[in-house]
């Protein structure tokens, strides 16, 4: 008999992945991590650890499955949230969902597993796990969309390796969420019900500032207003003759300064906003409201325009880094200037968008065919051929 680790998160999705595993005539061992003990950061009790806690063990009892709980509070401080800090301060907003996934799910968690004799974990995820068979032998392993289009969550879970994906089984990635909510009833298990939770991954609904200001000292700095004609949106487009050229011109950020605009108001630190963030301003009295289009941290000065289609909002492309390129199938890696026709996301449930990648020596672009709003550095563009998840990196 196979033997399954399931993270249990006191979730009505984790429960159901478990009592569906149990059905299929696996062992299935309940695990439930504990990775954040400061409870004054967290300003809703949608997702205290205690309860959550609490519900998991309740569901273990009723299915009958052996349960521990696994405190990885300092291994999710180092590589979550002191990498939080650390983006944050530089500028860049980082995505915590999807690095709790690669370095705590699949990396600590999954060690623990397979010390414990497992021979899958598996996770609550809206996703799907294909399998093929190669003529060596060998099995690739594609990560796939979950069917429920509304709950996907393969774009979480863009950083997993052909390792990790070898080892991990998702159980509810051909269900809606209704159906998911109807077995949980189906069965008495005491998640049914449960909202979702919400916020930081493993730490709950959090007011950001108050939790960055742990670390990031408030720095009053000013609020500039870019108008929509300024120069940099209305200057003609230069021809290049190289396309990777062109591709640099287009993906480089405008690079703002002091006069571009005026100024309209002060905040407390630029390093406590990003790219697309309309509340917090607190500036009234424009016509549509403002949008922050870009931050500098080393002057500590906020940028905005009017209106979600301010120009400063909208580019076609972006770059990733050479070192920040992940592909979940390495056998699709594109060489040196290979392109290829992909779908492509820069956010959670955004609808898939065309576009084409271009590999160049350093990195490689992704070129939209149509403008995306709001391109954050720190933040994970993730392709996709048809339902497949293929690779993803940071963007620059």
């Amino acid at each position: 008999m196979k033997k399954v680790v399931v993270g249990l998160s006191g979730g009505v999705d984790s429960s159901v992945t478990a009592h569906l595993l149990k059905e299929q005539g696996y062992e299935v061992i309940g695990l439930f991590m504990k990775n954040w003990h400061d409870d004054s950061v967290i300003i809703s009790d949608e997702c205290p650890w205690v309860e959550d806690s609490n519900d998991a063990l309740i569901v273990a009892e009723k299915l009958g499955i052996p349960f521990q709980t696994v405190d990885l509070s300092e291994v999710y401080k180092e590589r979550i949230v002191d990498y939080m800090f650390y983006e944050y301060e530089r500028g860049r907003t980082p995505n915590p969902d999807v690095l709790c996934n690669r370095e705590i799910k699949f990396d600590v968690f999954l060690k623990i597993a397979l010390q414990l004799g497992a021979d899958f974990v598996a996770t609550g995820h809206y996703c799907r796990k294909g399998i093929i068979e190669n003529a060596d032998g060998t099995e690739t392993y594609r990560l796939l969309s979950g069917l429920d289009n509304n709950k996907d969550q393969s774009y979480f879970l863009c950083q997993l390796s052909q390792e990790q994906l070898s080892k991990t089984l998702f159980p509810i990635g051909y269900l809606t969420k209704p159906e998911v909510r109807k077995i949980a009833a189906d069965h008495d298990l005491i998640t049914a019900d449960k909202k979702d939770s919400q916020g930081l991954c493993f730490i709950g609904k959090v007011h950001l500032p108050d939790f960055l200001q742990q670390k990031l000292k408030p720095k009053k700095g000013v609020i500039v207003e870019v108008p929509n004609n300024a120069p940099y949106f209305t200057k003609e487009t230069p021809h290049f003759d190289d396309r990777v050229a062109a591709l640099e011109f287009q993906a480089k950020k405008p690079a703002y300064v002091l006069t571009d605009g005026k100024v309209v108001g002060e905040h407390q630190g630029a390093h406590f906003f990003t790219t697309g963030q309309r509340k917090g301003l607190n500036v009234g009295g424009t016509k549509e409201p403002l949008f922050v289009i870009d931050t500098d941290v080393n002057k500590n000065i906020i940028y905005t325009g009017q209106g979600k289609l301010h120009p400063g909002l909208l580019r076609n492309t972006l770059f990733v880094k050479e070192n920040e390129v992940h592909w979940v199938r390495e056998d699709l890696a594109l060489k040196v200037d290979d392109t290829m026709e992909v779908k492509a996301r820069i956010r959670y449930r955004q609808p898939l968008q065309k576009a084409t990648l271009h590999k160049t020596d350093s990195g490689l672009y992704v070129d939209f065919q149509e403008k995306q709003s709001a391109i954050t550095e720190g933040q994970f563009v993730a392709w996709y051929i048809d339902d497949e998840l293929i690779g993803s990196g940071v963007i620059s």
